[in-house]
């Protein structure tokens, strides 16, 4: 890793699937605006070009099998070796203009991640109503669950150092690893940060391969999923003392009645309260065992994520 800004090995990693049209005007434009960082594309199965440009382009080409971004991301990062990681699109609609800033305030503060935030302009200048709509909603949710960190959580523009990309585990598939890539440094507490930057429409030619639907649900699932990995004593007290009221509910009517008069002529009913009391506290007793094992998880991956060096500060 030969130093190439600021002291720093900087790798531009760039996931990419049929951007023949955009992919050549972006590694120009990065390698203009950083001149001495090594520019990786990972071809995704493009049928087009693509692969074969970049290589004209300057670029280092990897070729990826397994469809799906989470599926491109985990290959850079574990293929790529460098101090600081600039990750974007390769469909030219982050402004490669913004990157040396970027980096810089990664370098300056020491953070392990900076997120640009798109601020559409030029013919870009509205996002699609349902992509604007979901990633607030989103965002809210991962806000919500995990804590506050991020206004733009879907951003697929960041900087990251090396010990963020090298704990990172890439557990996604698709479109849904930004959603990862920000729920990991809300649970790591790495320090971070985001910065304006402007969304530009896409050259002609070149087409989203996004969903809304599909890829919001998808977005929507993995955010359920990190939530019963990573909150699980919330999730099962929570599920625990549900249960725990609607047994007293249906059962405390049944011992005042047995109280009264000795007798217990709604049998079934004290059978169900007992049964649903029973899996509550199940239900508890879950939300302890998994919040160990969630703690013991969390302590050696930050383990992990503190063996790896920070970024040193260098004029």
């Amino acid at each position: 890793m030969a130093p190439t800004y600021r002291g720093q090995a900087i790798a531009v990693i760039l996931p990419c699937y049929n951007e023949a049209a955009a992919i050549v005007g972006v590694i120009e434009a990065f390698r203009a605006a950083l001149p001495g960082a090594e520019i990786y594309v990972f071809d995704n199965g493009s049928s087009d070009d693509s692969a074969a440009l970049s290589r004209a382009a300057g670029a280092r080409v990897f070729k990826v099998a397994r469809r799906g971004k989470g599926n491109v991301v985990r290959r850079m990062f574990a293929d790529v070796e460098a101090d600081i990681y600039v990750m974007a699109d390769s469909d030219g609609t982050y402004d490669a203009g913004a990157v040396a800033p970027m980096v810089d305030r990664l370098i300056e503060e020491r953070l392990d991640m900076v997120v640009g935030t798109r601020v559409p302009t030029g013919e870009g200048l509205i996002f699609r109503p349902g992509h604007a709509l979901g990633n607030r909603l989103l965002t809210g949710m991962v806000e919500w669950i995990f804590g506050q960190g991020f206004t733009d959580m879907l951003s697929g523009y960041r900087v990251v150092s090396r010990r963020y990309a090298k704990s990172f585990p890439a557990l996604s598939q698709g479109f849904e690893i930004e959603t990862e890539l920000t729920i990991h440094a809300l649970e790591l507490r790495a320090p971070c940060a985001e910065m304006p930057t402007a969304y530009l429409a896409r050259p002609v030619g070149s087409q989203s391969k996004l969903s809304t639907y599909r890829d919001g649900f998808r977005i929507g699932k993995t955010i359920l999923r990190l939530y019963v990995r990573e909150r699980p004593r919330q999730l099962f007290l929570g599920i625990g003392v549900a249960l725990g009221l609607l047994s007293l509910l249906l059962g405390l009517p049944v011992v005042y009645e047995y109280a009264q008069t000795g007798l217990v002529p709604r049998l079934p009913t004290a059978i169900l309260a007992a049964v649903i009391m029973l899996a509550g506290m199940l239900s508890g007793i879950c939300a302890v065992i998994l919040d160990s094992v969630v703690t013991g998880r969390s302590e050696a991956k930050r383990l992990r994520y503190l063996a790896i060096p920070a970024v040193a500060a260098q004029p």
